[in-house]
């Protein structure tokens, strides 16, 4: 979908979607397993061939584990969800020590890299930013709270044991004999920690910008100092460090990794800066490599560099001529996973800037990716997976066409550019139908996947987002209507049909036998009966929680992708009134939905989940009602005058159920008493109120969900 559709769809959701759901409320529906994806990099450290990355969302942190055994591909082997931040990551034996803002210092046990777990953890009382390992000691740059000193002795139980703290703001540390070395926005500062539980401080050395990291070799630290670049100190004396010498990078410094005689700069916006500190008081950048995003943090190994570069992940650069680094290979972290499809053990996420990922997926409950091909544009959720080849609707770029024959190392072979904005597509026999957003649908000839090429089209009137395809039709889901086009000629494609629903913001289409179930976003799926194509109506809907943008029909039920409220799975044995019978609330932001046997694999935002519905899928008939489940719709809406509200009580209770206007004022008061469990209609007359929209509150006991209702006269 294009960044104009999501803007006209999620406009509301933005506004509301603050705090995200708890991904412990579920009914009939288990998660299995897990892929976590993140945003934003911000501190690399190596080992061997694994990089362990400090990154984050908008509403979490992780530490990720990356495989580098192949610099030109790496590949993600494992993870932890941290609580707070991740901020900053050091390695020691078979433990990683996380800093994690306002969760302290976290101790991760990493003996197997592709299932790390949490053995202990530190509250400082600050905000860990950086972490340094010495002996059996930990050392937190805790900005506002200085120097933190925790024993590790005991990993599953660390303990503070010093502070020292600084005047300025501790963001990075170094630990070199017995002395910590901190950069604390102001400067330099120089604390013996000969006896851990009484630091003290003994040298400051004022740098002109923002200290933010530091790192030691020999008799000089090397400090990342913001936009004042690398500044060099002589702490030959450690009670008096000077400034030897300094660089002032092009970009800001937020990170230095040093390697013999050269400083590895990671230079935030100016990517990875090579400098050579042979003569400390007169520093030289001998090479440099333009990074993607923003360079936060470095690690070098051998003869490659690990640049942390904010929304670019982790990217690799060989450094063997330092005068000419260039980037070898990169593992852009997913930032949104928006679609997914199932081949064989494989399920295949399209991820709105990275493109195409590859999951290996015979083992649920160990989902690993395998591989991945980054696409030219955005991918908003275009994907279709068909014999060897993954089609990608890649937005400005069109259709691209994967060879998908080797899941490790997938490779485009064709593309074709569609006038529009490719934001959809299907595929059936010999053709790819691309919903073009606003130019409509695109028929495209596939017989030779190298050479794809576009043979026909149906201008739709609104802005095609989705397609599917059943027989000798193709049903696009137009944004404000549904569209019945005939295909028998592909040449010539003729809208036969259509269906207006009661609200604009049609997303995603399936189709199963003689219905057509609409992702209708706010008021949730749709069921539209096409027996006669030329004129589709619809004859029942359920009104999801959250917002309905994905669905796929499965025997008798569908699968709903309802965004802030997850997985939701309808029992269709009555199209005409979908029943609810087991829901996820998944941790992030559920926007497309594959399924397989009673397998659910759900593109989720910042993750890839697999849900086991098969608890769900057993059951038929009638409602479970359950405390989550706890909801109300409202149909038609919007609505001319009169609107019936409908509502399940899980239990009997006091219910009052009230409209609103938006400036808080009481137009109704429908219900005012208490009623038995189970289902409720009540109807509405808003033949005496003004157009606009009205909130419709429902309590029943502790319980309160409200539900927006358009008037339109």
């Amino acid at each position: 979908m294009s960044s104009a559709t999501r803007a006209v769809v999620f406009s509301a959701i933005i506004l509301i979607a603050a705090v995200p759901a708890s991904a412990q409320d579920s009914l009939n529906v288990r998660q299995v397993g897990q892929l976590r994806y993140w945003a934003d990099a911000y501190c690399v450290a190596v080992v061997d061939t694994l990089a362990y990355v400090a990154a984050e969302d908008d509403y979490s942190s992780t530490l990720g584990i990356v495989s580098i055994a192949n610099p030109a591909r790496p590949v993600l082997v494992g993870y932890w969800a941290t609580p707070g931040y991740a901020r900053g990551v050091a390695v020691s034996g078979n433990y990683a020590y996380v800093a994690c803002g306002n969760s302290g210092v976290r101790v991760v046990n990493i003996t197997n890299p592709s299932a790390p777990f949490e053995v202990g953890f530190y509250d400082t009382p600050g905000l860990a930013l950086s972490v340094a390992v010495g002996g059996d000691y930990v050392y937190v740059a805790d900005f506002d709270c200085g120097l933190r000193i925790v024993n590790i002795t005991n990993p599953s139980a660390p303990v503070e044991v010093g502070s020292c703290s600084t005047s300025g703001l501790a963001r990075g540390v170094a630990v070199s004999a017995s002395y910590a070395f901190v950069a604390d926005g102001d400067g330099l500062r120089v604390m013996d920690i000969t006896s851990p539980s009484s630091p003290v401080e003994v040298g400051f050395c004022d740098t002109p910008g923002d200290a933010t990291c530091v790192a030691v070799v020999g008799n000089h630290a090397y400090v990342a100092d913001g936009g004042s670049g690398l500044r060099v100190m002589d702490i030959t004396n450690p009670s008096s460090p000077m400034e030897a010498g300094f660089y002032d990078t092009p970009g800001s410094a937020m990170g230095v990794a040093m390697v013999g005689n050269r400083a590895y700069v990671a230079d935030f916006w100016a990517g990875l800066r090579v400098v050579d500190v042979t003569n400390p008081a007169s520093p030289v950048e001998v090479g440099f490599c333009n990074t993607r995003w923003g360079a936060l943090g470095v690690a070098v190994s051998r003869n490659l560099a690990y640049v942390a570069d904010w929304h670019g992940g982790l990217l690799v650069a060989d450094v063997t001529n330092p005068a000419s680094p260039f980037e070898a290979g990169v593992y852009d972290t997913p930032l949104w996973a928006y679609a997914v499809e199932l081949s064989g053990s494989y399920a295949y996420v399209v991820d709105r800037y990275r493109g195409l990922q590859v999951v290996n997926i015979s083992n649920s409950a160990s989902p690993a990716e395998v591989g991945f091909y980054r696409m030219q544009g955005e991918v908003w959720g275009g994907l279709a997976v068909s014999g060897n080849y993954a089609y990608v609707a890649d937005g400005d770029n069109g259709l691209r066409v994967v060879d998908i024959t080797n899941p490790a190392a997938p490779s485009e072979v064709g593309f074709c550019d569609t006038p529009g904005e490719a934001v959809g597509v299907a595929v059936a026999g010999n053709y790819a139908y691309v919903a073009d957003y606003d130019r409509g649908l695109r028929v495209v000839d596939i017989t030779n996947p190298s050479s794809p090429a576009e043979v026909g089209f149906s201008d739709t009137p609104g802005y095609a987002v989705s397609v599917a395809v059943a027989g000798n039709y193709v049903y696009v889901a137009d944004h404000y209507t549904l569209r019945v086009v005939d295909v028998t000629n592909p040449v010539s494609p003729t809208e036969v049909g259509f269906y207006d629903p009661p609200w604009i913001a049609v997303v995603d289409v399936a189709i199963a036998g003689t219905y057509a179930y609409v992702a209708n976003d706010e008021i949730g799926l749709r069921v539209v009966d096409i027996t006669n194509p030329a004129s589709p109506v619809e004859v029942g809907f359920y009104d999801t929680p959250g917002y309905a943008l994905g669905v796929v029909v499965a025997g008798s039920h569908a699968y709903i992708a309802d965004y802030d409220r997850g997985l939701r799975v309808l029992d269709l044995t009555n199209p005409a009134v979908p029943v609810e019978v087991g829901f996820y609330d998944t941790p992030g932001r559920a926007y497309g939905v594959a399924v397989s046997g009673n397998i659910a694999y759900v593109a989720d935002g910042s993750y890839f989940g697999i849900y086991d519905c098969s608890a769900a899928t057993g059951i038929s008939g009638t409602s479970i009602l359950h405390p989550s489940s706890f909801i109300l719709s409202c149909y038609p809406n919007p609505f001319n005058s009169r609107t019936l509200f409908t509502y399940d009580l899980p239990a009997a209770s006091p219910v009052q159920l009230s409209v609103f206007d938006l400036l808080g004022r009481r137009v109704a008061v429908l219900v005012e008493g208490t009623q038995t469990a189970g289902s409720h209609v009540e109807s509405f007359d808003g033949s005496a109120l003004a157009s606009g929209t009205y909130i419709v509150r429902l309590q029943a006991g502790e319980n309160v969900i409200t539900q927006k209702a358009v008037l339109l006269k």
